[in-house]
């Protein structure tokens, strides 16, 4: 937005200038309305959204955060949420009074025409998260005997609430046939020809029941503008939208974020510490058990190794846990944005964790070099009964060990999750890094007893 006109806007909202107000709403999008109410104070939120018209509402509610939106609806009454509803697409409709309490919600859909209202039942029918809950019940939908010409007609007398560039062919029983793009139809040439002559076969289509990301994955990956949606008999329900997989691809890649930081998208809705808390607790929690092993394995580490090789061991333990665990969530992180744009197969598993095998074998082994050389240098002349290159060698060869584990590992869990239906996002994050530092520390500890435990004391 032009910083011309948002500081103006700023400035009127700062200064409560609210006569002025409208003129300059009016020269925004949607889009920019919506952030400037989001970033206004709470109790002026309410008053620049009425100001809007209720097909400006409409807009600027489908650009709005669900915290944000059902704010700005909890004092409305039903009459009033059906004014805005009303010139909402029906997609849009039924997100927004998925939002609402099932009252409300019923309250609405009383207020509806009788088609409107069993068009956005048949919507939140379905779940959230599905291609059946995004999918726009706007299409267009012709029959194979009719002209081009006769099939303009009947798009250009169509009061849609979202732009059309294609229309869709279907039987006598509603089944898909196949597409027709507006630009062959509109081609001199085809105005007389049926439209089983011009129609083009659909060899990508999702069911209602279809998961949303994979819905958002067939577009991406086959350029599709529009992906059309059916139910279990075949028959054509709906289509899903350029607009709808970029709002899902946003939704999938925040929530993944927030779990590779052990978190949840609704904490920012949360008001008060005791409920960020309990958020986020339960995996600092399973951090602090991780601490918990640890510790009793430094214990039990220095009860079987002289206290001397234990304190020059001890500079560098950090080092090794640390690397283990960015290794790890580096292949799980990898992995992971593979599986969620659908790069890899059944057939490239093995070979992806080969793969991380030899990459961090060949990290671990710079890596370990690198280390090994600091150790000496760090440990110098100590009088312990080991050589020093000797405790050189055993620290470089536990972070070589190290490394190459935690690849394997990082990859391993989420491929794992992924074959068993669990979100692989769940993987990365507090998981692995706390894995791999158990896993650090028992390699690291399990070499040095190798290679030094024939002269530990007893």
């Amino acid at each position: 937005m032009d910083s011309t006109v948002k500081d103006p806007i700023q400035h009127c909202i700062r200064n409560q200038l609210w006569s002025e107000l409208p003129e300059l709403l009016a020269k925004l999008h949607p889009a920019d309305i919506a952030d400037i109410i989001e970033h206004s104070p709470d109790d002026d939120q309410p008053r620049i959204f009425d100001m809007l018209s209720d097909e400006l509402k409409a807009d600027v509610l489908s650009e709005m955060a669900d915290a944000t939106e059902a704010d700005l609806l909890e004092d409305l009454t039903a009459k009033e949420i059906f004014d805005i509803v009303d010139e909402m697409a029906p997609d849009d409709a039924a997100d927004l009074l998925g939002e609402l309490e099932d009252k409300k919600t019923a309250e609405v859909l009383d207020l509806m025409e009788k088609a409107d209202s069993e068009e956005v039942r048949e919507l939140l029918r379905y779940d959230e998260d599905s291609a059946g809950g995004i999918m726009n019940t706007d299409f267009v939908a012709l029959h194979g005997t009719q002209t081009a010409q006769q099939a303009l007609d009947h798009i250009s007398g169509l009061d849609t609430d979202e732009p059309v560039y294609s229309a869709y062919v279907v039987d006598i029983n509603e089944r898909l046939i196949g597409s027709v793009g507006l630009w062959i139809l509109l081609k001199t040439e085809n105005r007389q020809k049926p439209l089983s002559a011009l129609t083009e076969s659909v060899p990508f289509a999702a069911h209602t029941g279809t998961d949303q990301e994979e819905a958002a994955q067939m577009m991406s990956k086959y350029d599709l503008n529009s992906l059309p949606v059916l139910d279990y008999q075949e028959r054509l329900v709906g289509r899903i939208t350029i607009d709808d997989m970029v709002d899902v691809l946003e939704e999938e890649a925040s929530e993944d974020i927030f779990k590779l930081a052990g978190s949840t998208e609704e904490e920012l809705e949360f008001s008060s510490p005791l409920q960020a808390s309990r958020a986020r607790l339960p995996w600092l929690l399973i951090t602090l058990a991780t601490g918990f092993i640890t510790s009793a394995i430094l214990k039990a580490f220095m009860s079987r190794i002289s206290i001397l090789e234990v304190l020059a061991l001890s500079f560098f333990v950090p080092i090794v846990m640390g690397m283990g665990g960015n290794t790890g969530i580096q292949s799980s992180t990898l992995i992971i944005r593979g599986l969620a744009v659908g790069s890899f197969n059944e057939k490239k598993l093995y070979r992806l964790l080969f793969r991380e095998m030899g990459t961090g074998m060949l990290m671990g082994v710079i890596c370990g070099a690198v280390i090994g050389f600091w150790a000496r240098y760090i440990i110098g002349q100590n009088a312990t009964a080991f050589p020093p290159s000797f405790l050189a060698l055993t620290v470089g060869l536990s972070l070589f060990c190290a490394m190459m584990f935690a690849a394997v590992f990082g990859a391993f869990v989420p491929l794992a999750l992924n074959r068993f239906k669990i979100d692989p996002a769940v993987a990365s994050g507090p998981f692995v890094s706390a894995s791999n530092d158990i896993f650090a520390l028992l390699i690291y500890y399990g070499v040095t007893f190798l290679l030094l435990g024939a002269h530990a004391p007893a």
